[in-house]
């Protein structure tokens, strides 16, 4: 494994993201999803970008997805990867994939959640190669 620890910034928490951040300290992805057109957005927001309705609810998504893209950043202190997920619910999210050897990481590759503590202490969803023996779920246990 190629991997040296590096902070993560906090994130700005408001009344909107408030309960992503606190399923997040207790392991679990969630996803919001319109009630209205059925369509699941992220990043978290009341209004849902694809119909303008603001009827939506959280929902605990699988915490599984694909590689769509990703560049290693070799030219700082620790490197690391950043990348593009596109989850099995079908939004993309920017994130950092972690536990892995940096020059294994491919596109399309199948990966899971996990979480790791910011600067302040909050938990970040980010994502590890899936390993094909642990049950699937948005539960983490990177932290």
């Amino acid at each position: 494994m190629n991997e040296s620890p590096r902070p993560y910034p906090d994130p700005v928490v408001n009344v909107e993201t408030e309960p992503y951040w606190a399923a997040a300290a207790r392991g679990v992805l969630l996803l919001k999803r319109c009630r209205g057109c059925g369509s699941t957005h992220f990043y978290p927001r009341a209004v849902c970008p694809h119909c303008l309705g603001g009827d939506t609810e959280w929902y605990e998504a699988s915490g599984r997805g694909t590689i769509y893209t990703y560049s290693v950043m070799r030219r700082v202190p620790a490197p690391y990867a950043i990348a593009y997920v596109t989850l099995d619910e079908g939004v993309t999210m920017m994130t950092n994939i972690v536990e892995c050897d940096l020059d294994g990481i491919a596109i399309g590759q199948a990966v899971e959640v996990t979480f790791r503590n910011t600067e302040g202490g909050r938990a970040l969803p980010l994502f590890r190669p899936r390993r094909t023996s642990s049950p699937g779920g948005a539960h983490g246990n990177g932290r």
